[in-house]
């Protein structure tokens, strides 16, 4: 336990092998005990091929993926991972400013290792409630380049003047709760948008104001299915008898994938490259336009 809410993993290949290659910003997917998938950060230094390293945070009030595995993973058991994915990779900048808040320190700590390696030009803010909420407090608090903030003790820390200036010659990388990330962008709006990161765990939502109604073709069977704009994709096939594999239903892990052979799609999720939005829809979150018809079908199907 990093903290009272927090607890490390680390995870090696069942057989002894070496586990592939991963870069930092790196995550995996984990099938966690309780039969729940949730992507996990990899925090350790990806020069080592022997083991991942993950820290997760117990959420009381989610969906039971976290609870599940930092209340049921002991020492010695098996868990089903998917293979590393970084969908936010550190590019080439003169200079980097890290904003880390909470459990978002997990990405950034292999960054700031990884850039600290290089002789980067880094800087690291990690921001948290308490010294007893800080997961790699003593590791951290002993670089000079790294800023620790408490806001129970200090307040909330002013981040203009970290941001105030455009840069086109550094990178900004941020993960955290919504609240940073949001405070982050809006304070980066001056700013090149291919120069600011973020890294966003918490999913996303299908049925917010902006959604429409739709329909849906289910391929296998001809099928058309009515979404409306208070229900998502995945849930309207489904009251159809349609059964589509699912686990975070927040666009973020990717199991619910479905192939889209027609029709226009608005994706909101946060798992699909952008080549790959050109085939297929994450029906949890991402919706057609108001209107209009989509023609989906399983993967599977597909291939």
């Amino acid at each position: 336990m990093l903290t009272p809410r927090i607890r490390e993993f680390t995870l090696a290949a069942a057989d002894g092998t070496a586990l592939p290659a991963f870069t930092a910003g790196a995550h995996v997917n984990v099938d966690t005990p309780g039969g729940a998938t949730r992507s996990y950060s990899l925090t350790g230094d990806p020069r080592r091929r022997d083991r991942y390293v993950i820290a997760v945070a117990r959420e009381a009030d989610g969906r039971g993926g976290s609870a599940s595995l930092v209340d049921g993973a002991e020492p010695g058991d098996h868990l089903r991972i998917s293979p590393p994915v970084n969908t936010f990779p550190l590019h080439r900048a003169a200079r980097y400013l890290l904003v880390a808040g909470g459990v978002g320190i997990t990405p950034l700590r292999a960054m700031y290792h990884d850039l600290v390696r290089r002789g980067a030009d880094v800087r690291l803010l990690y921001l948290t409630r308490t010294p007893g909420d800080t997961a790699y407090r003593d590791e951290l608090a002993a670089d000079e380049a790294v800023r620790l903030h408490h806001s129970a003790h200090a307040g909330r820390l002013d981040l203009w003047p970290y941001l105030a200036e455009p840069d086109d010659d550094a990178r900004i990388y941020c993960c955290g709760p919504p609240s940073l990330m949001d405070e982050v962008h809006a304070l980066t709006m001056h700013w090149r948008p291919s120069r600011v990161h973020f890294e966003d765990f918490a999913g996303v939502s299908g049925t917010d104001g902006t959604s429409e109604p739709f329909r849906a073709l289910w391929r296998p069977t001809g099928q058309v299915v009515d979404v409306p704009a208070t229900a998502t994709l995945l849930q309207a096939l489904r009251d159809t008898g349609v059964e589509v594999p699912s686990s975070c239903e927040s666009g973020t892990c990717g199991t619910c994938r479905l192939h889209r052979h027609g029709g226009e799609a608005e994706h909101r999720d946060l798992v699909l490259e952008p080549h790959e939005r050109e085939r297929y829809l994450m029906p949890c979150v991402s919706r057609a336009p108001g209107g209009a018809t989509i023609e989906v079908g399983p993967v599977a199907q597909a291939q």
